[in-house]
């Protein structure tokens, strides 16, 4: 590695970990909040007994799941202000991933729910509660336990996904990245930089993740 190599990557590592700790990390925390309450409320959509909701959530998450994410990125970010509709690239990147998030969630939700043995249902009902009550006091805490770990995944896999909203001019990790590149021209160097990056944070992330999951395990156990 020559002189000039090793000075690009100290020069360009900070502008890449900050893009990454002020852009790319708020919009995946951000994206999957929101994203979770969609996912949460589409899954109940899916359970629900009217057709007509259970019909909407499941086209929504027939429309998410089957189409490219990029595609979709560009649709509202290129594709909206054709028709008077028009996002910065912010809102644009966070009303993306945010969908994403909510059809993919909402069958990890969805699963947990079911997954909940019908007795726990017969039991709250037994004492006088409604579904609704029965839903929110008993069925959702144990499914929420049991949809942690995927959950944290997709939290975990969002951190990457980011790198797409460089294709709507948002300027987080790999776009910093790409702008290094250009006035560089060292793409092995600069994007395996980046690369190392995203493995910090993701590494940081699954060890936490992990915490979590002992952190469950105990208190289910006792």
């Amino acid at each position: 590695m020559t002189d000039r190599q090793i000075q690009i990557l100290i020069d360009s590592f900070w502008p890449m970990l900050e893009a990454g700790l002020k852009f790319t990390m708020p919009l995946t925390i951000f994206s999957f909040a929101l994203g979770l309450i969609l996912a949460v409320l589409t899954a109940l959509a899916r359970l629900s007994s009217f057709g007509v909701l259970r019909q909407i959530a499941r086209f929504y998450v027939w429309i998410i799941r089957g189409t490219p994410l990029l595609v979709q990125l560009a649709i509202i970010f290129y594709g909206l202000p054709s028709i008077g509709i028009e996002f910065n690239p912010f809102t644009a990147a966070l009303i993306g991933f945010s969908l994403s998030v909510g059809a993919y969630g909402s069958e990890i939700v969805r699963a947990a729910i079911e997954s909940i043995p019908k007795g726990q249902w017969e039991a709250a009902y037994s004492i006088g509660m409604t579904r609704t009550e029965a839903l929110r006091r008993v069925i959702l805490p144990q499914a929420a336990r049991v949809s942690v770990p995927p959950l944290a995944n997709s939290f975990i896999s969002l951190v990457k996904d980011t790198s797409l909203a460089g294709a709507v001019t948002y300027v987080e990790l790999y776009r910093t990245s790409e702008q290094i590149v250009a006035t560089t021209y060292e793409y092995l160097l600069v994007y395996s930089e980046a690369a190392v990056i995203y493995l910090i944070f993701t590494t940081i992330l699954s060890a936490l993740q992990n915490q979590l999951e002992k952190r469950l395990a105990r208190s289910s156990a006792s």
